[in-house]
């Protein structure tokens, strides 16, 4: 079979092991593997890369994704849609694995339904994709984000300072609140639970009453703030608000020094987090899923998403996985709120 991937929406640690597992799993079958460069633009615009072994062997742990990636959304336009299906076909192509979040995933569904013969592998740092019990991506994107808090504790401590931690998570707290729990934080603010500065505040005044001489403070980037915003917000291909714009760090940072009396810087970990290597989990589950990947074209099983379900890598369908994001339970967040004293 002719087999083309392509890797969509932002990029996350975990990508490039998903393309090699499914370049080494193609290889069994004798298959060609196509790569679109720069996700569903590469489509668009028949931008492709021929995937060999010499190709993928070494890329097990680079960071990012050799195939680059986009935000581009053919969905927008019934043009675009109908262009990427024509190119699908004058490629030659028997399938598309198509590597992403949520954005990505919905682009493959909606072309699946169209009559290309799609299949999804999840990718999100934000942990946020229904269908499947972690995504790649994750587990580093926290291993960073604490190794960030250890040294943020350390300035705090020397400075008697409180430090505001911004890390991402757009609707979906799992990177905030593992990061905190993980990193031993005061305090965690995630876009499930309403922002409460009274509680905030009373919290910080209570750390430091007891006699801990600093305070930390994780707050995900998705966090609604009870304010209006003063300008209109840019949104990218997918309609979502660019959140780096909103500046949640700097605004809770001011309002608790305000509050408080007591010192308080932020930090943005922004981009960093989608760097680096992958740890060994999000290298172990992207190879899996990208060699169930392959599985799943030859058995047909088109419309559907390799997923991590305990220790299995199992299909389920697209619709199930791009019907409504995975967010904290409330349950799970009670339990850790017993860290935070």
């Amino acid at each position: 079979m002719r087999i083309g991937v392509l890797t969509g929406g932002g990029d996350c640690p975990g990508l490039n092991p998903a393309i090699r597992g499914v370049v080494y799993r193609a290889i069994d079958y004798n298959d060609e593997v196509i790569g679109i460069r720069a996700g569903w633009k590469g489509l668009l615009e028949k931008d492709t890369v021929p995937l060999r072994l010499e190709d993928v062997e070494e890329i097990i742990s680079m960071g990012g994704t050799i195939l680059h990636t986009s935000r581009t959304n053919p969905l927008k336009k019934e043009e675009d849609t109908e262009k990427c299906i024509k190119n699908f076909k004058e490629l030659g192509l028997d399938a598309l694995i198509a590597i992403g979040g949520d954005d990505t995933l919905s682009v493959a569904n909606a072309l699946y339904k169209r009559g290309l013969p799609t299949v999804g592998v999840p990718k999100t740092m934000d942990n946020d994709l229904s269908g499947t019990d972690v995504t790649f991506g994750f587990d580093t994107a926290v291993t960073v984000a604490m190794d960030a808090l250890a040294r943020l504790k350390d300035t705090a401590r020397s400075h008697f300072r409180v430090m505001v931690f911004e890390v991402m998570g757009r609707h979906a707290g799992w990177v905030a609140l593992y990061t905190a729990v993980g990193g031993g934080a005061d305090y965690v603010l995630i876009p499930e639970i309403p922002l409460d500065m009274d509680a905030l505040t009373e919290h910080i005044k209570k750390v430091r009453a007891r006699g801990k001489p600093y305070a930390v403070i994780v707050a995900s980037e998705g966090v609604e703030l009870p304010v209006e915003e003063e300008e209109e917000v840019r949104v990218d291909a997918f309609g979502h608000k660019i959140l780096r714009e909103r500046q949640v760090a700097s605004w809770l940072a001011d309002q608790i020094e305000k509050r408080t009396g007591f010192e308080t810087r932020w930090v943005q970990i922004g981009h960093i987090q989608r760097g680096g290597p992958p740890t060994l989990y999000d290298r172990i589950i992207a190879t899996r899923v990208g060699i169930k990947a392959v599985d799943m074209v030859h058995n047909g099983e088109f419309g559907k998403m390799a997923a991590i379900k305990g220790q299995d890598v199992v299909s389920v369908s697209l619709d199930e996985a791009v019907g409504k994001l995975k967010t904290v339970p409330p349950e799970l967040f009670e339990e850790f709120k017993t860290l935070f004293k």
